[in-house]
C-alpha cells in the first residue's frame, strides 16, 4: 500500500530553466531544484556534472544566463552572495573559508561583527566583544559543540571535525532559511563525520532547509531526506532513500541506468562537439 508524500507543496528555494555557460562550455543547461521546508536535500553527481555551478547560481556566487529563482514563492536575482546570505541563504564551502590565526569568535563573526551601541561603535567602530562571545558560546552549545571549551583560542588548533562545527554554527548563527554544505565530511575520519552528521540533522531540527553537496552516498542515505541526482548539466531524478537502492542512485548519476519514470526531471540531451 502506497502512502502519500508529505512534502509542503511550496519549496523554500526553487529554479527552474537555469543556464550557465562559461565560453563554449555549458556549466548548467535547463538546471530545475527544489528544496523544501525543514528537509535535508542531497545533491549528488559526478565530477563535472555542473551540480556546483547550480549552486553558485542560487547562493550568488554567480549569475545565470537564464532561469529563474524562487526563495520562498518570491522571485530572486542575487547579484552577489552577500545578498544571498541577507536573504537569509548560507554556504559552507568545502574550503571552510575560515582564517586559521583568528579565534573561533573572530571566525563566526568574520565581516559581520557587532559594535558596541552608542558613539562608541558608530564614531570609533568599537567591537562589542562581549556580546559576540555570548552569542558564540550559545550558538556552539545549541549545536552540541561542547569539545569545544575556549571559544577564544585559534582556528588552527582545532581539530577538523571542529573545524567543520564552527563553519557550520556560523552558517547557522546567520542563515535563517537555508544552510548549503559543499562535501563537509570529505577531509574528515569516521568518528568526525558521524558527529558533523549529527550536526546537519540539528541544523535540519532548528527550522532549516539544509542541501548537502556529497560524493559519500553512505552519508546521502544516512541523512537526506530526498536525492537530486544531477547529470550532464540538470536534473534527471529526485528520489528518495527509502525507495531506490545506493547502488542504483550511483547507476542514474552515472547513466548505466534509467531514472525512474515517475520521478524523472526532463532535460535537454547535449550533443558532442
Amino acid at each position: 500500500m502506497t502512502t502519500q508524500a508529505t512534502t509542503p507543496r511550496e519549496p523554500m528555494l526553487k529554479a527552474r530553466g537555469l543556464r550557465k555557460a562559461f565560453g563554449r562550455v555549458i556549466a548548467i543547461e535547463n538546471a530545475d531544484f527544489d528544496l523544501y521546508p525543514g528537509e535535508i536535500l542531497a545533491v549528488i553527481g559526478d565530477n563535472g556534472a555542473g551540480k556546483s555551478t547550480m549552486i553558485a547560481a542560487m547562493n550568488g556566487a554567480i549569475r545565470p544566463d537564464s532561469g529563474k529563482i524562487w526563495l520562498e514563492g518570491r522571485e530572486v536575482q542575487f547579484r552577489n552572495p552577500m545578498e544571498a546570505r541577507d536573504a537569509g541563504i548560507e554556504t559552507v564551502y568545502q574550503t571552510l573559508a575560515m582564517a586559521p590565526a583568528l579565534t573561533i569568535v573572530d571566525n563566526l563573526f568574520l565581516g559581520r561583527e557587532y559594535r558596541k551601541p552608542g558613539i562608541a561603535g558608530r564614531v570609533f567602530r568599537a567591537l562589542d566583544r562581549g556580546r559576540m562571545r555570548a552569542e558564540a558560546r550559545r550558538q556552539l552549545s545549541d549545536l552540541g559543540l561542547m569539545t569545544i571549551q575556549n571559544i577564544d583560542q585559534v582556528v588552527e588548533t582545532l581539530s577538523g571535525g571542529q573545524r567543520q562545527g564552527v563553519a557550520v554554527a556560523r552558517a547557522c548563527a546567520f542563515g535563517s532559511k537555508v544552510v548549503i554544505l559543499d562535501e563537509p565530511t570529505a577531509a574528515l575520519g569516521v568518528k568526525e563525520s558521524a558527529r558533523v552528521l549529527d550536526l546537519i540533522r540539528d541544523v535540519r531540527d532548528r527550522g532549516m532547509s539544509v542541501v548537502l553537496i556529497s560524493h559519500n552516498m553512505p552519508h546521502v542515505f544516512e541523512i537526506a531526506d530526498r536525492v537530486h541526482v544531477h547529470r550532464l548539466g540538470c536534473r534527471i531524478a529526485q528520489v528518495r532513500p527509502s525507495d531506490i537502492s545506493m547502488s542504483d542512485a550511483v547507476a542514474i548519476m552515472t547513466g548505466a541506468m534509467a531514472p525512474p519514470a515517475e520521478q524523472a526531471a526532463p532535460g535537454p540531451t547535449r550533443s558532442q562537439e
